[in-house]
C-alpha cells in the first residue's frame, strides 16, 4: 500500500497541529516498515528530516489555506498516485477526488466567531471565513474516514453533519515524556502557570480577574506565569492585564521551548486551563506527567481526557476560577503528593506509539484493496 502524508504542518512552530504530525510521522516510520509512504514537506524540514527507506520526502513549499494549495496539490499528489492520501487537517482541496483520510483536530471555527477571533479586516475575514465553511464541508463530506482525538469532537462532529457516524474514529493523542525532564527555569515566587497561545477561546482574560482576585488582601503574592508566543492575540493579553492593573502579579514569557517546560510545570503551584472548548487538551496531560495538579474548565473534552485527576471549576465565572486556585494553595501537603502522583500514573496512558497504531489500522481498512499492491520490503 501506497500512503501520501501531507506534512506541510511538520514543526511544534504550528503549535497541537504540528506536534501531532511530528509524533505521528516519527512513529510510523518506526512501526511500519512494509508500506511505502510518500511525505509532502515545505523546504525547512525536507533537508533535515531523516526516514527509513519505505518512506520519500516530495517538496511542497507552499501555504495550507492557499490558493496555491488547491491549484497545484492535486496535481502533485496524483503524479505520486497513492492508494490512500491522510489530509492532518481540514484543508483538503476543494476539488482533489482520490480516496483520502482527514483529521479534524476541533470544531473551534464553527464556534468562535466575529472579529475579536481575528486578525484580518472585516471583509477579508467574511470572506475567509466563507472559505473555512466550504473547505471544512469537502472535507468531512467526501473523506473516507474521519479521525478526532476525542470523544468530544467525535459528538460535535454528528450533530453539525448526519450520517457521518460510521466513517469517525477516536484515536487519543499522546505524551512527550521529554517535557518532563531536565532544565531549569527559575520564577521567584509561588506561580500557577498556563502555556499555549492567546486566542479568545482561551480564555485568558478571566484568569487574569481571577489573579486579581486571588491576590486581594494577600501579603505574599501569587503569581500567573503566561508562555504564550507573541502576536497580535499576546499584545491584546498585555492591554487586558494593564487595564486589569494586574501587571505585578501576572507574567508573559513569551516561546518557551519544551526542554524548559517540565521544570516551569514541576515548580509551579498547578497548571491552569481555563478554555472554552479544545479538542484535546495535550498541555494538561503534560504539566500532569511532569508532576503539577491540574486546574481546567468543566468541559466535556476535560472532563473525558483528565478524569478524576484534575480539580475543574466553572470557566464562565472567574470567582470559581479562583476559588480552584485557592484550594491548590490550601491543599495539605499528603493530599497534594497523592493528586500528583495519581495524575502522574493516569497521563502515561496516552501514548503516540498507541495512536500510530490506531491511524495505520485506519489506512488499512480505508484504502482499496488491491490483489498485488506493490510496497516496498
Amino acid at each position: 500500500m501506497k500512503i501520501l502524508i501531507d506534512g506541510r504542518l511538520y514543526g511544534l512552530e504550528n503549535a497541537g497541529l504540528g506536534r501531532y504530525l511530528n509524533n505521528l510521522i516519527l512513529e510510523l516510520s518506526r512501526i511500519d516498515l512494509k508500506n511505502e509512504y510518500v511525505l509532502l514537506l515545505r523546504k525547512k524540514y525536507f533537508d533535515s528530516l531523516k526516514l527509513p527507506g519505505n518512506w520519500k520526502k516530495v517538496l511542497a513549499d507552499f501555504r495550507h489555506y492557499s490558493f496555491k494549495e488547491q491549484v497545484a496539490l492535486p496535481g502533485l499528489i496524483k503524479k505520486e498516485n497513492p492508494d490512500l492520501v491522510h489530509f492532518p487537517h481540514f484543508n483538503v482541496p476543494i476539488f482533489y477526488k482520490g480516496k483520502y483520510v482527514v483529521t479534524i483536530h476541533d470544531l473551534l471555527m464553527h464556534t468562535q466567531k466575529g472579529l475579536l477571533a481575528t486578525t484580518l479586516p472585516a471583509p477579508f475575514y467574511f470572506v475567509k471565513r466563507l472559505g473555512y465553511k466550504l473547505g471544512f464541508n469537502t472535507a468531512v463530506k467526501k473523506s473516507s474516514a474521519i479521525i478526532v482525538p476525542s470523544l468530544a469532537v467525535k459528538n460535535e462532529l454528528e450533530k453539525e453533519y448526519k450520517g457521518i457516524s460510521e466513517k469517525i474514529y477516536v484515536t487519543y493523542e499522546g505524551l512527550d515524556e521529554e517535557i518532563s525532564n531536565v532544565d531549569t527555569v527559575e520564577i521567584d515566587s509561588p506561580y500557577f502557570v498556563y502555556t499555549g497561545n492567546a486566542y479568545p477561546h482561551k480564555n485568558l482574560k478571566r484568569l487574569v480577574q481571577a489573579m486579581v482576585l486571588l491576590n486581594i488582601n494577600r501579603d505574599e503574592k501569587i503569581k500567573l506565569i503566561i508562555t504564550s508566543a507573541r502576536n497580535v492575540f499576546t499584545s491584546r493579553l498585555e492591554k487586558i492585564i494593564n487595564e486589569l492593573k494586574a501587571e505585578d502579579f501576572v507574567k508573559l514569557l513569551g516561546f518557551v521551548p519544551d526542554k524548559s517546560l517540565g521544570s516551569l510545570y514541576k515548580n509551579s503551584l498547578g497548571f491552569v486551563f481555563p478554555s472554552l472548548s479544545e479538542g484535546f487538551g495535550l498541555p494538561g496531560l503534560e504539566a500532569m506527567n511532569a508532576g503539577t495538579p491540574v486546574l481546567a474548565s468543566e468541559i466535556p473534552v476535560f472532563k473525558e481526557i483528565y478524569e478524576k485527576y484534575a480539580i475543574y471549576f466553572n470557566p464562565l465565572d472567574f470567582s470559581s476560577i479562583e476559588r480552584s486556585m485557592r484550594d491548590v494553595i490550601e491543599m495539605k501537603e499528603s493530599e497534594r503528593k497523592n493528586l500528583v502522583e495519581e495524575g502522574q500514573k493516569f497521563a502515561k496512558r496516552y501514548s503516540w506509539v498507541k495512536m500510530a497504531k490506531e491511524t495505520l489500522k485506519i489506512y488499512e481498512e480505508t484504502a482499496p484493496k488491491k490483489e498485488n499492491s506493490s510496497c516496498l520490503r
